[in-house]
């Protein structure tokens, strides 16, 4: 069984103007960097569909999804900003609702053993988005709407979210906290964007908040640590990635010195979990990654970990 590589066509249609760092090229990257390094060849493509709105609801509050819908531009040319990072043209409702649909055939496939590993290439992300609340470039909470699905739809009891973008997952940490059938691992620099997750006390959260200038070998020694005795312990039935980019050295919205060794590495080490515990059951997420020669470099060394090559 090779790999599920999901996307859609509507998430290069998500734009929030000139020069805004989470851009339509950055799928291009991604297509572009798959057919050069020969693992077009290794997957098999599929079309997102659109999420429903029950789908939905499950991890927002349906005022929340009311006033995204409500707030979605009809005007080819107009945007509407959530927050000062965050807007919405035309095509930001359509391409939502197929990134966190993404993440419900993502569990479906591999819980019907289709495939054993799903990358979904997708945009716009979703770690940042709350039960209630759009930030930080997010909507919808993809991984989150893809865990309350193998929960709820599936029957699962623990499922494993990692995430291991350089900002901190605030908004699935406010979806699952004291949720014990979720354990949440986030890596991040700190102090930094969102500035949460430093102070995070509870028994199904792990959070490992980093300084500026984080080595490759400084994260695998505290992933290594605080999260994989944690996740071997707790024998997750899937494992759910939220695969941010943007803590590699090249690029400049972080201050990390990652390579795409690191993200081998971190890729390889859940996935050895996910045969262990999960029959091999691991869905990705793209969330950042801003610096389009390396985002495209990572994800290509991220999807070769995820088939388990290497």
């Amino acid at each position: 069984m090779n790999l599920a590589f999901i996307s859609h066509e509507c998430c290069r249609e998500h734009q929030m103007g000139a020069f805004h760092p989470e851009c339509p090229e950055r799928l291009h990257a991604i297509s572009d960097r798959m057919i050069a390094s020969g693992m077009e060849m290794l997957v098999t493509h599929y079309d997102a569909p659109e999420a429903t709105l029950d789908q939905l609801a499950r991890v927002h509050d349906r005022a929340y999804i009311a006033r995204i819908f409500a707030a979605a531009p009809k005007d080819t040319d107009a945007l509407a900003w959530l927050d000062g990072d965050t807007a919405m043209n035309r095509g930001t409702l359509p391409a939502a609702l197929r990134s966190a649909g993404a993440a419900i055939m993502a569990v479906d496939l591999v819980m019907s053993d289709k495939h054993h590993a799903v990358f979904c290439c997708v945009r716009p992300p979703g770690h940042h988005a709350g039960r209630d609340s759009a930030a930080g470039f997010c909507f919808f909470n993809n991984v989150a709407v893809a865990a309350a699905h193998a929960l709820e739809q599936h029957g699962l009891k623990r499922v494993a979210i990692v995430d291991f973008d350089v900002h901190h997952g605030n908004g699935t940490e406010d979806i699952f906290t004291g949720e014990p059938r979720v354990l949440f691992c986030s890596s991040f620099q700190h102090p930094f964007y969102p500035g949460t997750g430093a102070d995070t006390v509870e028994p199904n959260i792990i959070n490992l908040p980093m300084p500026r200038l984080t080595s490759g070998t400084d994260f695998r020694a505290a992933v290594t640590r605080a999260w994989l005795p944690r996740l071997d312990a707790f024998a997750p039935e899937m494992i759910l990635v939220s695969a941010g980019f943007d803590g590699h050295a090249e690029d400049d919205m972080a201050h990390f010195n990652l390579r795409e060794a690191d993200y081998a590495w971190i890729t390889r080490e859940l996935h050895n979990l996910a045969v262990k515990h999960a029959h091999g059951r691991i869905v990705s997420f793209l969330e950042g990654g801003y610096n389009l020669s390396a985002l495209g470099r990572c994800v290509s060394t991220h999807v070769d970990e995820l088939i388990g090559h290497g």
